[in-house]
């Protein structure tokens, strides 16, 4: 398999020439860690930031990190503010209407968390009646929407997943939804292990959850996707990838 990935990633990388000018990778300019956030000295770490420097290290691609705020971050790829995003936005069919995606670079589950030794499951019947928060502009919204809303008392959106997570420590809402390695984060700090606790894995939707993360690219920019996969193949086969994420997880968040 690494045979055939570095062999591809060969062969994309040296059959189109290099980008003469930076290309500015998008990530959302709200703090998401640990994939990014801003460090005391202003410079933006984290799992996310280190894939995106060595997929272009590995593309011989120039490239600056650009914080976009996450609800225009579409908007500003295709007005063409910004020429890529990563930024842990999974590849679903809605969003392929309007961008198009690189190959995944991770999967992960989507999880609900809520208080310490509550009843709520991870399902429209462990949800009726309490009010849930989910980041705006997220598959996580479009899930709640379909499964969760119909019976629950509320739903609230939020700007920011941190937002949602303070909101849960204060006992303003019952529950959250989002992915399951940002909220690893959040429950090992002190406030989220002192409140909060997985309640598991929502059921599976591809349609909404998506087929992983990928790398958000303008329709028609053929190039880049192919040096972004080729990077991705690249870091992956080298044994970068792995690396860098034991770093920060305990096992592989590539996914199936």
């Amino acid at each position: 398999m690494k045979i055939k990935l570095a062999a591809l990633a060969a062969s994309l990388l040296f059959g189109t020439a290099a980008f003469a000018d930076p290309v500015k990778i998008g990530i959302a300019a709200e703090p998401y860690p640990p994939f990014a956030s801003p460090d005391a000295s202003g410079n933006w770490v984290g799992w996310e930031v280190d894939i995106i420097n060595a997929v272009c290290k590995a593309a011989e691609m120039d490239c600056a990190i650009t914080p976009v705020a996450w609800d225009g971050i579409i908007p500003s790829l295709t007005s063409g503010q910004i020429d890529a995003i990563m930024a842990s936005m999974s590849i679903t069919a809605e969003r392929m209407e309007t961008i198009d995606f690189s190959d995944k670079y991770y999967n992960t589950p989507t999880v609900v968390i809520a208080s310490n030794g509550s009843d709520i499951a991870p399902t429209a019947e462990g949800l009726a009646g309490k009010v849930i928060g989910v980041q705006a502009s997220t598959v996580h919204e479009a899930y709640v929407a379909k499964y969760f809303a119909p019976t629950a008392a509320e739903v609230k959106v939020y700007a920011t997943q941190d937002e949602a997570n303070q909101d849960l420590v204060a006992g303003r809402i019952d529950a959250i939804q989002a992915d399951s390695i940002a909220m690893d984060a959040f429950l090992a700090t002190e406030a989220g292990a002192a409140c909060c606790e997985s309640k598991g894995a929502v059921a599976d939707d591809p349609e909404i959850l998506g087929l992983g993360v990928g790398a958000g690219i303008r329709k028609g920019e053929d190039e880049l996707k192919g040096k972004i996969n080729a990077g991705i193949a690249a870091i992956i086969a080298d044994g970068t990838y792995d690396a860098i994420t034991k770093n920060y997880f305990a096992s592989s968040i590539y996914g199936d």
